[in-house]
Order: C-alpha cells, then sequence, then structure tokens
C-alpha cells in the first residue's frame, strides 16, 4: 500500500486525501495551521463538475449538510432589468445542484469527513523544505520533524512551499481586479432580493460585476469585482469594513441595480483580496512531487471554478494511481488528462477579470484537447479505468 503525504488541508488537500484513501493509498494530512476554529472568510460555489466530483468520493452528504443549493442564474444589466434568467448547472440532480457556501464551512466539512474515515489529519505542521530520494519523498517541517512516503502531494495553496520545490521561479501574478466578498442579513435586503429561492443574480455593471444570493434564513451573499491596480499587501491586511464599503459604493451608485443597496446594508462582514493567477504552463511535479489545486493552476475568481478544478484534480489523481502500473506512469497520465482543462480555465477566467476578447491559442496545430463533458464525466466516474482506456497494458 502507497503512502501518500498530503501537504494542505484545505479544500484540494482534503478531498485528494478522500479520494487517496478511497483508492487504497495510506494517507496523511499536514496542515500549517493550528487547529481550525470557525473560518466565515470568503464564500464560494460549487459548480456541478465540482459536486460530480465529490459524489465519486461519497463525500455529497458531508457537503450538502452545509449551505444552500443554487437551481438558476438571473442576469441583469446595469439599469437593472433583466436579460437573462437560465437553469444553473445539472439543476435537476440534487446531487450535482450548484451550492453556495463558505470556504471555511467546506473545508470544515471535508476534514471532518475524512477524520470520520480514519485519514489522519496533522495540524501544526509548517513545511519547510522537501526531499526527494530513489526510495521514497520527506518532508521537513518547521518543528524539526520529518515525514516520509511514497509521493507527496503539495495542495497548499497560491503561496504553496511545494511548489518552490518543484517550480522556484513560478510566482503568482495580479490578473487585474480587486475582489470584495460580504455578508448582510438586513432583512430589508433579503426581502427585496429573495423573492426566488435557490438563485444567484449576476449583475453586469458599468464598472463593476457584482453578483449575490440569498440563503434560505435570509442571509444575503455577495461579491464585487473591480477592475484597477492591485492593493497593497499592507491596505488588505489593515483596511476596515468601512474603507471597502466607501471605496465601492461610489462605483455601485452610478447604476440602478440592488447593487449600491446590498453593501450600504453590509456593516462588518466586508473584505477584499487581489484576483491572483498562476502562468499557463508552470511545472507541476519533480520526482515524487506533485502540484494539485490553486498550487499548480490558481485562475483568477471570474469563472467561479477553482474549488470544482481542485474537487476534479483529487478524484483523477486518485484514480490515475489507481490505475495506471507505477508511480511515474500514473502522475503523466494525471497532468495529460489535466492540463489542458484547468489551463484553458486560468485563460478564460483572466481574460473575463482583465476584460479582454478570448485568446486563440498558441501554436499553428489544432487547439490542444480539452475534456467536453462527456470526457469529463467519464475521468471522473470511479468505476471507470483511466489506464485501460488509453490502451495501456500492466506488467
Amino acid at each position: 500500500m502507497a503512502h501518500i503525504l498530503v501537504i494542505g488541508g484545505g479544500i484540494a488537500g482534503t478531498a485528494s486525501a478522500l479520494a487517496l484513501h478511497k483508492a487504497g493509498s495510506q494517507v496523511t494530512v499536514y496542515e500549517a495551521h493550528p487547529e481550525p476554529a470557525a473560518d466565515t472568510g470568503a464564500f464560494l460555489t460549487l459548480a456541478s463538475n465540482g459536486m460530480r466530483a465529490l459524489a465519486q468520493v461519497d463525500a455529497s452528504a458531508a457537503v450538502t449538510a452545509v449551505g444552500f443549493p443554487l437551481r438558476s442564474m438571473r442576469v441583469l444589466d446595469d439599469t437593472g432589468a433583466v436579460v437573462a434568467h437560465v437553469p444553473l448547472g445539472e439543476a435537476a440532480d440534487p446531487l450535482l445542484r450548484y451550492r453556495c457556501l463558505r470556504r471555511g464551512e467546506l473545508a470544515a466539512a471535508l476534514r471532518a469527513e475524512a477524520a470520520h474515515r480514519g485519514i489522519g489529519i496533522r495540524h501544526g505542521a509548517r513545511l519547510v523544505s522537501v526531499r526527494d530520494a530513489p526510495d521514497g519523498v520527506t518532508a521537513h517541517f518547521a518543528d524539526g520533524s520529518t515525514a516520509t512516503g511514497d509521493l507527496l502531494v503539495g495542495a497548499d495553496g497560491l503561496n504553496s512551499v511545494v511548489r518552490q520545490e518543484t517550480a522556484p521561479a513560478v510566482r503568482p501574478s495580479y490578473a487585474g481586479q480587486r475582489v470584495f466578498y460580504g455578508y448582510t442579513d438586513d432583512p430589508l435586503v433579503a426581502e427585496e432580493n429573495g423573492q426566488e429561492s435557490e438563485r444567484i443574480t449576476m449583475v453586469r455593471g458599468s464598472t463593476t460585476a457584482f453578483g449575490y444570493a440569498v440563503s434560505p434564513d435570509g442571509e444575503t451573499y455577495w461579491f464585487a469585482r473591480v477592475a484597477g491596480e492591485p492593493l497593497a499587501a499592507d491596505e488588505i491586511a489593515h483596511g476596515t469594513p468601512a474603507h471597502w464599503r466607501d471605496l465601492l459604493l461610489p462605483l455601485l451608485c452610478k447604476d440602478t441595480t440592488p447593487a449600491a443597496g446590498i453593501v450600504a446594508a453590509t456593516t462588518d462582514r466586508l473584505m477584499v483580496t487581489n484576483a491572483t493567477e498562476l502562468p499557463t504552463g508552470t511545472p507541476w511535479r519533480s520526482g515524487r512531487t506533485l502540484t494539485i489545486g490553486d498550487a499548480a493552476h490558481a485562475a483568477s475568481p471570474a469563472t467561479g471554478q477553482g474549488a470544482s478544478m481542485a474537487l476534479e484534480d483529487a478524484v483523477v489523481l486518485a484514480k490515475c494511481l489507481r490505475d495506471a502500473p507505477d508511480t511515474g506512469t500514473a502522475l503523466s497520465r494525471y497532468e495529460t488528462l489535466r492540463r489542458p482543462r484547468v489551463e484553458e480555465n486560468i485563460t478564460v477566467s483572466g481574460n473575463l477579470s482583465r476584460g479582454a476578447p478570448p485568446a486563440s491559442r498558441p501554436g499553428r496545430g489544432a487547439p490542444a484537447p480539452r475534456p467536453g463533458d462527456e470526457e469529463l464525466v467519464r475521468h471522473l466516474a470511479w468505476h471507470t479505468d483511466l489506464w485501460a482506456e488509453t490502451g495501456g497494458d500492466r506488467p
């Protein structure tokens, strides 16, 4: 039985631990932060593809116990007029419906499920370096402890320590937008904007992209994406909710949409970050070390696919390791399957953030293959063999 070290106890790391454990590996997760407390943080939407990945590792119930489903999307223009109202994802299937939830809630639900299955999670284990050898890979932690396994999976996010080992020259870059997140439980806001349950509304403002959804409890979750120069790290660290509200409201007040009223009603739960991405072509692996999720292919949040892509990674990686004849072949197969899809997301999301037209693919030949819906369903389905479909022979 292979022993796999997973660095990072967030969404990508814990989901990969669940998938690898189901595939028959011995897994231990190492998380830098101490035992987590309640985390409000920013929220996210899990798309149908992410929910499908969760279903393959039997984690649907754990995740649908938090957050709320989204069945449709309404689009408003800058006058507040409805320009579209469409079903969202695979809304007919309760297991595959989009889900809106706080990032911390999702991570906590996955960690609880991992603990329930007996997967070890060690908190307070801050990685400082990785040593790769022919017979194993060793993680060195800040407290002087070490751990050795057959494979190390770096799921430690945008500022990945593992990536510094596999691609030391790669640095995250600004993707062209500041992203604001907030929550308000103002009953008037909920009453005005929550007439239809399980709906997310996207507002195409004159200067700002805005979105919001109202939970069954009457809490409004919202985000705003604003083009401009990146905010300084010090300003983000020390800015107050009132400061962010004052930056955002003048932009929203230019339009006659619900956005300004929602933000004005938000008092203390308001945060901001710079949209950030990694360049396509970033190396993902070296020897027995591999990065996944944001550590490998972080994209701006414009497509709302970051968490869902990480969940896909977890399932496809576990299946490749299960099905291929050896670890090196498995990692090559994984990269072949995943890179076109996730790098397409980086490109599309970056173009949306920058307001640029769709970029043409590099090279003179045909576009690189990208898994479509049917291919993705097959890649994720637990019963399909990702090695056999290539015609590969087993030893």
